[in-house]
């Protein structure tokens, strides 16, 4: 990739850094280990349904110059009261899931014995130092890198499980019928790639972007979200072959908790590849959730800084770095306070991006096809006909969701 290509991205890589964390190191890892490369369908219809959603993030911003918060607040204020309310709910227990298991990596890279409360403190610091100093500019340049290291990372540990595994694996769909690989498959779809509300994350970077360069226009923006899109989803199968082919039939029974299931991870890559191998998948694994933890420090409270100024009607004087502040001490006091808590916090906090799902779909769907949105730059009819297709995907699958809790 040339250096003029890659200046031209942005928000779009700094999407797959948000996604590409838990829902693929995590589940889709587990899913190779219990499906071998039989959910392959999975992967792929989730993320054909999910698509428009996301795209019209982007699509909306550099076509408006506002942000889809914005554009709620033309629908009514109940959306933006709906969602200051959600993010509020979920943002510190996802920040403090995404920095523990980014912890217990780090741990395992450096191989410095401190408790995951005080690499997670670190880790938390580092993150908010980075942008507090930089803001979207130091984030932007600093994704690419990180994107760089996990995409080359990730495919050379592929590249080294196919040729070392034992069996070809077949690409025959499966279908679950037992509970248990129901419940896996529902929560592998419903963080594949990520919730839905990460639209709203990345029409912020967008607007950031497009103040940023004169250059990053509606054209631009959608080619910047189709390309980390498609690097979201090749990771994404990516992993589910390191599960298969390092896995598969292993006889292991994985911990539910991220960072001790990271290590089992690392440690059978020791195992059956070599010692030689350690360092790059573990360089993978810790770039995965670094870059997770990095990009939700920095959006939800970005994205909260301005619904607040949406809600209260004037803007307040450095409400970024406030949230900031208030998502880094909400954070700690979890870790240090409330860690025996984590599970039922998460339990909770998958449950709303669930069963949201739907509610960030349809309010992104009239938005974009509204008379808020410039004709030249709604969807197409196809497009259209994959929104409602993703709907009633969305729909139905909330509701399935929650008939299985």
């Amino acid at each position: 990739m040339t250096a003029s290509f890659i200046k031209k991205l942005g928000p779009g890589l700094l999407f797959a850094g948000a996604s590409i964390g838990v829902s693929h190191l995590v589940n889709s890892t587990k899913v190779g280990a219990e499906f071998g490369l039989g959910l392959i369908w999975a992967l792929l219809l989730v993320n054909f349904c999910k698509y428009p959603f996301f795209q019209f993030g982007p699509r909306y911003a550099a076509a408006t110059g506002e942000s889809l918060l914005e554009g709620y607040k033309k629908l009514g204020n109940g959306l933006l009261i709906a969602y200051f309310i959600l993010s509020f709910a979920t943002m510190f227990t996802i920040q403090t899931a995404v920095t523990i298991v980014t912890a217990g990596l780090a741990s395992q890279l450096f191989g410095i014995a401190l408790t995951m409360e005080t690499w997670s403190t670190i880790i938390t610091f580092f993150c908010l130092g980075i942008l507090a100093m930089g803001r979207y500019q130091l984030l932007d340049k600093l994704m690419k890198v990180i994107i760089v290291v996990l995409t080359v990372s990730t495919i050379v540990a592929v590249i080294f499980a196919i040729s070392n595994g034992n069996n070809a694996l077949s690409a025959t769909p499966v279908f679950p019928t037992e509970i248990g690989g129901i419940t896996l498959l529902i929560v592998f779809m419903g963080w594949m790639p990520a919730p839905l509300d990460i639209s709203i994350w990345h029409s912020l970077w967008a607007i950031e972007k497009r103040q940023e360069t004169e250059k990053f226009t509606p054209k631009t923006a959608l080619f910047d979200f189709n390309f980390g899109y498609i690097v979201t989803i090749i990771l994404g199968a990516c992993f589910i072959a390191l599960g298969a082919y390092v896995m598969y039939n292993s006889g292991i029974e994985f911990s539910p908790k991220g960072g001790v299931f990271a290590a089992q991870l690392i440690d059978l890559y020791t195992k059956n590849l070599g010692s030689g191998f350690y360092v790059i998948i573990a360089i993978a694994a810790f770039t995965t959730m670094f870059s997770t933890t990095l990009t939700t420090l920095d959006a939800s409270p970005r994205a909260m800084a301005k619904t607040s100024q949406l809600l209260f009607g004037r803007y307040i004087k450095h409400s970024y770095i406030f949230w900031m502040l208030i998502l880094v001490a909400g954070t700690i006091i979890i870790m240090t306070q409330f860690l025996s808590e984590m599970s039922s916090l998460i339990y909770i906090a998958t449950v709303l991006s669930f069963v949201t799902a739907p509610f960030y779909a349809i309010s992104n769907y009239i938005l974009i096809t509204s008379k808020h949105t410039p004709k030249q730059w709604q969807p197409t009819r196809i497009l259209r006909v994959i929104s409602w297709i993703g709907i009633i995907f969305l729909t139905g699958f909330s509701v399935g969701y929650i008939t299985l809790l």
